[in-house]
């Protein structure tokens, strides 16, 4: 086992809306640990492609822009966005969280060119004491050997209806017939695409959150932690 493999990394998966980036900041407060945006990451290269006109069929101009990816997450202690995410030093947060951006994040993410230079920013984010890595394949696919695996599912009604109050409450515009069907098309895509494929791993807790509290969830969540990392949280 390397160096790295030691360092505890609780893997939070599962399909947009399902909860993830809310159990993910609390879990981070409560362990002290850090936080990976998986998804963010692939936004931000979608982000970038777009920015800078950059097609998806130009594969080796895509690999190289995750490679070199500019991106800063910084705390804000804002419990409603808690996290900045700065590209290229700009302040990108607010455009990154649109349906817009997320559709760009699922045409890049499933280019293996484009994972392999992500995958290696992710594990960057593997430091002292822990990690807990919110996002699609934590679990099966960049950190397998995570002692934590969570995975967190909702309908899609439920799941449109939490995006919508979310976007409207930060001033967003948002239409929750235009996003019940975002979401279905994306999880579709993320759920048979060939390359990391949306599922649950094999020894992952899965947690429908259609009819629970996110206190529910969470409790549920910390007691697999616990057991995972013989830990008293």
């Amino acid at each position: 086992m390397n160096k790295g493999q030691t360092i505890p990394v609780i893997a939070i998966d599962g399909p947009s809306g399902s909860g993830k980036g809310a159990i993910t900041q609390r879990l981070a407060a409560l362990t002290g640990f850090h936080i990976l945006d998986s998804g963010a990451l692939y936004r931000l290269v979608g982000l970038a492609a777009h920015r800078k006109g950059v097609d998806n069929s130009d594969v080796a101009a895509l690999a190289q822009l995750a490679h070199h990816l500019d991106v800063v997450f910084e705390p804000t202690g804002d419990p409603e966005e808690p996290l900045k995410i700065l590209l290229a030093g700009e302040d990108v947060t607010r455009e990154l969280r649109t349906d817009e951006t997320g559709v760009l994040a699922s045409r890049v993410s499933p280019i293996p060119e484009v994972r392999d230079g992500v995958m290696a920013l992710q594990h960057a984010f593997r430091k002292p004491p822990g990690l807990v890595a919110d996002g699609r394949d934590m679990g099966t696919v960049v950190f397998p050997d995570a002692p934590v695996k969570i995975y967190l599912t909702a309908s899609a009604e439920s799941r449109a209806e939490r995006r919508y109050k979310q976007l409207k409450s930060k001033g967003i515009d948002a239409s929750l017939h235009d996003l019940f069907d975002s979401i279905k098309a994306r999880d579709e895509r993320d759920m048979t695409r060939k390359v990391a494929p949306l599922r649950p791993a094999e020894d992952a807790l899965i947690i429908d959150s259609t009819e629970m509290t996110i206190e529910a969830v969470f409790s549920m969540v910390v007691a697999r932690v616990n057991k995972g990392l013989g830990s008293n949280y």
